[in-house]
């Protein structure tokens, strides 16, 4: 392969989705039919579907033809949208899960971090784990010994080091976990998202890890949603979208066609009597203007609350809520709390709120929206409306780490003005 460290050519993954019946699969309806029928299921029609004309499962393909070539020593993101297959992805090359199709041929040992607890025995201490670890890895036992002080000390749990990992929290399994793949000899590192579930000075931590190893020749392969890190870290980025291969090339071409996706792509759906009564979306624009899925730190921001009323709603108001990643709720915006909101509206309008100067130092926020009376009768709930990532290079260095602070917040109605230029 000579000096390709990760080939892939024409990779496929597909499940199988099992659907239950809309009516009767409840558990007694199971029972039942187990003991009115005790054969039945044995035949291959019936396995198919029990329900004559209704099929109980349907394909779903996680990857779709995805082909590409990772040199040795690069450090490469992945990143894409949920759903958009890159874990799928990275428990093929870690050899977890085979593909439907396809072939991927990898030189050298691999580490994976793709889920907490991955590859550690519950019932093992810490120690334990270490010494598994490096064995599955094909270490010998004297190479291990010469690395576990430095993997103890940089996932500081000296004083739970023979415990078991089952009494570990989600924080300390992913240090060790992360520790571990860092430091063993291996030449290909692979780390999904679970990074998120450590503290902001681990996670600084981590990538400063990881900018060592890949000075070292390692091969690394880095997805996340944090695109400030995604940038810092990664030269060269792939960009999956609906199981394909959507762009490859510079992380900073790359990321910026995805931000450009992200914005442009407004969430919205229709609630009420088939569907038809009210239609919501939302779109988020930064100090300049221009539709944006970064917050930077004390830097304005516009969120617009699209809405089109096909019957009137009176005295509407607009409830913003935000969360973390972890859908943690963090602070709400009551449209109630304002003075200037509308009697009644009808048709297009747009409920906007205008953050100045918020103070913002987590990885990732959450945007729910919901429209409701005054008197708190709800018409329409959208949840996840909206997703924005932290741009961490404008923090300073005395903000507080996991913050998210609003010194001041405008609201106001106006009706839907004609798209802009720049949408």
């Amino acid at each position: 392969m000579g000096d390709i460290a990760i080939k892939v050519e024409g990779l496929s993954k597909r499940y199988v989705l099992n659907h239950q019946r809309a009516s009767g699969d409840g558990l007694r309806h199971i029972l039942q039919e187990k003991l009115t029928s005790p054969f039945r299921g044995f035949s291959k029609k019936e396995q198919v579907s029990s329900n004559p004309g209704v099929s109980n499962s349907e394909e779903f393909w996680a990857l779709k033809d995805v082909s590409f070539d990772i040199k040795q020593g690069d450090v490469v993101g992945i990143i894409g949208r949920n759903g958009a297959g890159k874990s799928t992805l990275l428990k093929i090359l870690s050899r977890i899960t085979e593909p439907t199709s396809g072939r991927i041929s990898i030189e050298g040992r691999v580490a994976s971090l793709l889920e907490v607890g991955t590859g550690f025995h519950p019932e093992l201490t810490g120690r334990e784990n270490i010494f598994l670890n490096g064995a599955i890895l094909g270490m010998k036992r004297v190479e291990i010994q010469s690395k576990f002080d430095e993997i103890v000390g940089f996932a500081e749990i000296d004083r739970f080091l023979d415990t078991p990992v089952k009494r570990y929290s989600s924080g300390m399994y992913v240090r060790l976990a992360f520790a571990v793949s860092a430091h063993l000899e291996t030449d290909i590192l692979i780390v999904d998202e679970v990074l998120a579930v450590g503290d902001v000075q681990f996670q600084k931590k981590c990538l400063g890890k990881m900018q060592d190893v890949s000075t070292r020749g390692r091969t690394v392969l880095f997805v996340s949603h944090n695109m400030e890190a995604i940038q810092r870290l990664c030269k060269t980025c792939k960009l999956l979208e609906n199981g394909s291969m959507r762009l490859e090339g510079p992380s900073t071409d790359v990321l910026r066609k995805y931000l450009e996706l992200s914005s442009t792509a407004a969430k919205q759906a229709t609630f009420g009597a088939k569907g038809a009564q009210y239609e919501i979306k939302i779109r988020v624009f930064d100090a300049t203007g221009k539709p944006t899925r970064i917050w930077r730190y004390d830097e304005s921001l516009e969120i617009r609350v699209c809405i089109n009323a096909r019957v009137p709603i009176d005295e509407p108001v607009v409830d913003i809520t935000f969360y973390d990643a972890r859908r943690i709720r963090l602070i709400a915006l009551e449209g109630a709390k304002f003075i200037n909101c509308p009697r009644s509206v009808s048709g297009e309008w747009d409920a906007i709120f205008v953050i100045e100067n918020p103070g913002l130092t987590l990885e990732e926020i959450i945007i729910d929206v919901g429209v409701r009376t005054r008197g708190g009768v709800y018409f329409a709930l959208l949840e996840n409306a909206a997703m924005l990532s932290s741009d961490f290079s404008s923090v300073p260095q005395q903000a507080s780490a996991g913050t998210l602070l609003f010194p001041h917040v405008t609201h106001r109605w106006e009706p839907t003005a004609k798209p802009r230029s720049n949408q």
